[in-house]
């Protein structure tokens, strides 16, 4: 507002001067006109020193030293205190390890919905770095540990992910559809998919506004903390590594029909059997990497020639 005033001023102020030096005009200006824009000047004259003297006891800062309208000093609500962040601790816990506990307690650890509630909350509590840092965890628990999808049942739920609508992050709920689909009990498949769905969405965001509400009146605090910006740092490259990881497990899958675990000299992966390969899907990936690299074609243009190639393949009954 001040420097909106101060705006005013500079603008109205030349004009008042200019009516103030008599400038000759066609029309006569009687003395009372002459006296009511001396004083009208004088007036501004006086509220614009007034504005200098208070931007200058500022300091500098604030609203009008930094070009910040929020200024330097935090809001009361925004302020960490020990009492609001045991109130919403305690709120959010309830909400996100509730139905957990529920579940365990009705249901028992070796149910279907238990264990998708279970794996979603270690999964919230243990990675970090966006969807595909985490997809890279899911994928391998949710296929290999828990057997709940096949390798190429993930690539479905990613390309499906990738393809609607809505965050990378919604192909879990896809993994929780259909564990609890293959093993609904005494529900119908479709109403036993579907809640294990809703339950790995919930197990997954629930803990999210925890971190965020817990974790927001810190941030200003720590933004200049020299060792928590190493550690995120850290945790950044560490991603990228994770990352890797997963682009090679989609990959194996996708150009291989069969792999043979590999467990010695204290490393653990997938390695192809030769035999299996599908020769379009490499032709297709081969031409994907020299369309985006060498060629410079846009990822949405390079993404619909594979997928109509990948189309009409499907309809000409070829396999890989």
């Amino acid at each position: 507002m001040r420097r909106f005033t101060l705006s005013c001023v500079a603008c109205l102020l030349p004009a008042s001067v200019a009516v103030g030096q008599q400038v000759p005009t066609s029309q006569p200006v009687s003395r009372e006109e002459y006296e009511r824009v001396l004083q009208n000047q004088a007036e501004m004259r006086r509220e614009l020193d007034q504005l200098k003297a208070a931007k200058n006891s500022n300091g500098g800062t604030g609203a009008e030293g930094d070009g910040s309208l929020l200024g330097e000093t935090q809001s009361d609500h925004a302020r960490p205190t020990v009492a609001r962040s045991l109130r919403t601790a305690s709120i959010w816990l309830t909400i996100w390890l509730g139905p957990l506990v529920l579940l365990l307690a009705v249901l028992g650890p070796a149910d279907v919905f238990s264990q998708i509630a279970i794996f979603f909350s270690k999964m919230a509590m243990v990675t970090f770095g966006g969807a595909y840092a985490v997809l890279s965890y899911v994928a391998q628990q949710a296929v290999e540990h828990y057997g709940w999808l096949k390798p190429g049942e993930m690539l479905d739920g990613l390309g499906m992910a990738e393809t609607t609508p809505g965050p990378l992050i919604m192909v879990l709920q896809f993994v929780g559809f259909m564990a609890a689909y293959r093993d609904a009990g005494a529900l119908s498949p479709m109403l036993a998919g579907t809640i294990g769905g809703l339950l790995a969405t919930w197990m997954t965001f629930a803990p999210c506004f925890l971190w965020i509400f817990l974790g927001a009146p810190f941030i200003e605090s720590l933004r200049g903390n020299k060792a928590l910006n190493g550690a995120l740092s850290a945790v950044t490259a560490a991603v990228v590594g994770v990352i890797l990881n997963l682009a090679i497990w989609f990959a194996i899958h996708s150009l291989f029909g069969e792999v043979m675990p590999v467990r010695a000299f204290g490393l653990a992966f997938d390695w192809p059997s030769l035999d299996s390969l599908h020769p379009w899907a490499l032709v297709l990936s081969l031409v994907a990497v020299a369309a985006i690299f060498r060629f410079k074609i846009g990822m949405l243009p390079t993404l619909a020639l594979c997928s109509a190639v990948g189309v009409v393949l499907y309809f000409l009954g070829v396999n890989g």
